[in-house]
């Protein structure tokens, strides 16, 4: 019996398995591109949250309306959802890549973008209706 060598002992200890232990491992650029964007949607989420956290804060001290409080809210839960949405793309396009598969397409832009833009016509218009009223 034969001992196995140092990159298949390192590949058995890799997680999540779910990943490294399908397939062969793709060109590192292209592991290593995937894993800055899961860390740019990361960072993205975090801004979000950090967003979210300093209007909440910013609405208790001005004593402003509870719209300020649903954005902030708003922005704290999309956070929450991009940074999943990151594991979940990185976990489906890593898988891709090691099995030679094409890669899948981006599944939460369309989300994201009627997101942002249902979100601009809301505030848009609330603040074209407050300011109407003043």
């Amino acid at each position: 019996m034969t001992e196995p060598d140092a990159r298949d002992a390192a590949s058995d200890e890799r997680r999540p398995r779910s990943v490294y232990g399908v397939g062969s491992d793709p060109d590192v650029r292209f592991s290593l591109a995937n894993e800055r964007t899961a860390l740019a949607w990361l960072r993205t989420g975090l801004g979000l949250v950090a967003g979210g956290i300093a209007l909440t804060s910013f609405a208790s001290f001005a004593d402003l309306s509870v719209l300020l409080d649903v954005v902030a809210a708003v922005a704290c839960v999309g956070g929450g959802c991009l940074a999943v949405y990151a594991l979940v793309a990185w976990r489906r396009n890593e898988r891709a890549m090691r099995l030679g598969h094409p890669l899948p397409p981006p599944s939460a832009l369309p989300v994201i973008v009627v997101g942002v833009v249902t979100f601009a016509a809301v505030v848009g218009a609330y603040a074209i209706w407050s300011g109407s009223t003043r």
